[in-house]
């Protein structure tokens, strides 16, 4: 039976390659996604995510109504000691606080690291303002190295306005270190996000 030649024929050479190239492709979008989500995230408070707010976006009303921020500490692949100097504080909605926490580099060489950050409940993000953050930049501590980050922030008025916020009692700030490099967070090894929930370097709850 006559064969029809008159189609195109890919080479096994050429399908590998255009293989791989779609592979990286992927990969690449993958990784992309992740500052572009996080950016998202701090613009609309969604998925938990404190918003970044310049000085002169702090409220000029406080209320008589206080909640509770806790602070929660976490590391991820560094070898850091990392913890609150306030385990809690009780805050007037509306009113700037500032708190502190520790970090030291427990490894013989210099490491670079850099804080997610998270608020829960997740509907309470939006409203979680940070003025100054350690989180915002990489951090390079040197080996042995012991420094002393400020967080300033306040609770969004609009808190007490929205139905699902309003008289909300509690809110936790959670920040976990991630190994960095460039200013960017660099993704936890498969050992690590596999490790069960509270395992590992804590502080804070």
């Amino acid at each position: 039976m006559p064969t029809d030649r008159s189609k195109p024929r890919i080479s096994n050479g050429r399908l590998a390659t255009l293989c791989l190239g779609v592979f990286v492709a992927m990969i690449g979008a993958g990784f992309a996604a992740v500052p572009l989500y996080r950016a998202f995230c701090q613009a609309t408070g969604f998925d938990g995510t404190i918003s970044r707010t310049a000085a002169a976006g702090a409220p000029n009303r406080i209320l008589n109504k206080t909640v509770t921020v806790r602070f929660d500490t976490n590391t991820r692949d560094v070898p850091w000691v990392f913890t609150p100097e306030d385990v809690s504080q009780t805050v007037r909605i509306g009113e700037t606080r500032l708190t502190h926490f520790k970090v030291t580099n427990t490894s013989n060489q210099a490491v670079s690291g850099q804080a997610n950050f998270n608020i829960l409940p997740e509907t309470a993000g939006a409203y979680f303002k940070k003025l100054q953050c350690f989180c915002f930049q990489e951090q390079t501590l040197a080996a042995g190295e012991t420094r002393e980050f400020a967080v300033v922030y306040f609770v969004d008025p609009k808190f007490d306005s929205d139905p699902e916020t309003r008289g909300m009692p509690e809110l936790t700030l959670s920040y976990t270190f991630y190994p960095s490099a460039g200013g960017e967070i660099q993704l936890p090894t498969v050992a690590a996000a596999s490790r069960p929930l509270g395992e590992g370097a804590k502080a804070g709850l």
